[in-house]
């Protein structure tokens, strides 16, 4: 077995998973045991990459389980379709899916990181009409990548009254389509685009924001869910 992960041998090639959130630097020492000899030498692997050929015997995935495309495709959402199956981990010990809250209207907002200035913004914003948002037949699920530890503290800070989901393996993220590639300091990196849906009593979903501004969004989101409560 890889030390990393579960290893699959195919073709000559040692194929594994490695999370995302366990690249805490753009290099990483990485081996597999294949027909009991060690294989693996050190990489320079640039964050958030999908497929990086190592020494022609490895390659790192990154988001997917597998280095083989097919043996898993991304769950894509719909406006007006049925949002495809997913199970995720929030605060609070709560456990959220596609079907998880049937019968009542659901508001998945993406955001880029815990403690940053405009995330705090749009938390707080939430947070001040989350009363308006149950009493028109919604529950709230923030959504990033931060872990469960980040999230409880950043929840606290600030006094929120919804959970945040901890997609520390960016499933949630690419299955929404929010990864996007970013310049930063002249280089491209993987980041999410700030984005939220709208998902009706059925589990379809009804509405979405891609790419939005801060500013009145959380209002516009809630004439959305008024309006969809208003429609029956």
């Amino acid at each position: 077995p890889c030390p990393l992960q579960s290893c699959r041998p195919q073709a000559g090639m040692c194929s594994f998973f490695l999370r995302s959130s366990e690249l805490e630097s753009n290099r990483r020492r990485c081996a597999c045991l294949t027909g009991g000899k060690r294989r693996g030498l050190l990489a320079s692997t640039p964050r958030g990459a999908k497929g990086v050929k190592i020494r022609g015997c490895f390659k790192i995935v990154i988001g997917v389980a597998s280095a083989d495309p097919d043996v898993r495709k991304a769950m894509a959402v719909v406006v007006n379709k049925p949002l495809p199956e997913f199970e995720a981990n929030a605060t609070g010990g709560i456990k959220v899916s596609n079907q998880s809250h049937l019968g009542q209207m659901m508001v998945l907002y993406f955001y880029p990181k815990d403690n940053t200035p405009g995330c705090t913004t749009e938390a707080m914003q939430f947070r001040d009409k989350y009363k308006d948002f149950v009493k028109a037949g919604a529950v709230v699920f923030g959504v990033s990548r931060d872990n469960m530890k980040s999230h409880d503290d950043f929840k606290l800070k600030l006094e929120l009254p919804f959970e945040l989901i901890a997609d520390t393996e960016e499933k949630l993220c690419h299955g929404f389509g929010v990864v996007k590639n970013k310049i930063m300091y002249g280089k491209k990196v993987k980041g999410i685009e700030r984005s939220t849906f709208l998902v009706g009593v059925d589990g379809v979903l009804k509405q979405e924001w891609r790419g939005l501004k801060v500013p009145g969004h959380v209002e516009e989101v809630l004439k959305a869910v008024k309006a969809l409560k208003k429609a029956g």
